[in-house]
């Protein structure tokens, strides 16, 4: 049973050696331990500080691509190494690297295919009592959108088994937190949560500018998937409120015309006859949504097989490379 750490690094080099003298040298049922870092265009010496304390491997990109991208590449370096279980930690430190044996117990056990560490968020001091509040509420709309129950849904403290980490897709550009459970949820996969610690802070988060820019990425990152996964509900929400609008207002016309009084009412008739055919188009929508979602599914598939046979004759190569 092979385990391999990744840790996405963006200029990191302050802080990625006191994280990596945190994780676990070994690991009862893990029979080899390696790291790995995904050189997210750092422009600090990020890199040498990994290579000097002996870190096994490192992917590189030449100009930073954001957090959700080295998270995937990171993934995929990760199986093709022949990983059967993969941790994603942060370079700050922010999570105890005791903990990583607490996640992969799942997996090992057979219980999960993806766990996420449950930060205790009321506890941590550095967060401020409306970043709290935003994090609840945050993790709330997921389970909603995913149907599954993880209450801490921005965790970047996860484990993954190789299925599930061949099986994730992450379209948006700002985080792969939100998404892959909102897709994991839409898979079936299991996905489970386990509490865990968390360290004193040491840098400010960089992934977000301010409150209002965290609040607005992560609604939009949270409305995409659900429509790119749920988009049958969710434009067929949208569409029958219309409908219900519209002919609330269809009722009222009916009611003055019947009355003898439609003569100053016309608008409400032209109101309500917008309002029906926007929410029959939604509908349309969301049935087009539907079919699209279905053949995605398939791609996803045949994304996943051509994965399993990439990854497996590098790792094919790799092992003829080392004998």
């Amino acid at each position: 049973m092979k385990l391999i750490i990744q840790i996405p690094c963006y200029n990191e080099a302050e802080t990625l050696e006191i994280t990596l003298n945190d994780l676990p040298k070994h690991i009862d049922g893990i029979d080899t331990i390696e790291y790995l870092i995904i050189n997210d265009g750092s422009q600090d010496n990020t890199v040498e500080v990994a290579k000097n304390w002996g870190i096994h491997h490192v992917v590189s990109f030449n100009c930073n691509k954001g957090l959700a991208k080295g998270f995937i590449a990171g993934l995929d370096a990760c199986c093709k190494l022949g990983a059967d279980i993969i941790v994603n930690t942060d370079a700050d430190n922010q999570y105890s690297g005791a903990d990583i044996e607490t996640i992969v117990r799942p997996i090992l056990e057979g219980r999960a295919d993806i766990v996420i560490g449950e930060r205790p968020i009321d506890e941590i001091e550095h967060f401020s009592p409306l970043k709290k509040k935003l994090q609840h509420l945050g993790s709330w709309v997921v389970q909603k959108a995913s149907h599954t129950k993880i209450p801490d849904a921005p965790s970047g403290f996860r484990a993954y088994s190789r299925e599930a980490a061949m099986r994730m897709n992450v379209i948006n550009e700002y985080t792969y937190t939100l998404e892959t459970i909102v897709q994991a949820g839409r898979n079936r996969m299991a996905i489970m949560s386990v509490p865990i610690h968390t360290n004193p802070e040491l840098r400010k988060s960089r992934l977000f500018s301010s409150m209002f820019g965290y609040v607005k990425k992560s609604m939009v990152t949270i409305i995409r998937a659900f429509m790119m996964y749920r988009p049958m509900k969710f434009f067929m929400t949208i569409g029958v409120l219309f409908m219900l609008a519209g002919t609330t207002v269809g009722i009222r016309f009916l009611y003055f015309y019947f009355n003898g009084a439609s003569a100053g009412h016309i608008q409400s008739l032209i109101l309500a006859s917008m309002m029906i055919i926007i929410g029959v188009q939604t509908a349309i929508v969301g049935l087009q949504g539907d079919i699209i979602a279905a053949n995605r599914k398939i791609l996803e598939d045949i994304q996943y097989r051509v994965k399993g046979l990439e990854q497996g004759q590098a790792f094919q190569e790799d092992y003829s490379q080392n004998d």
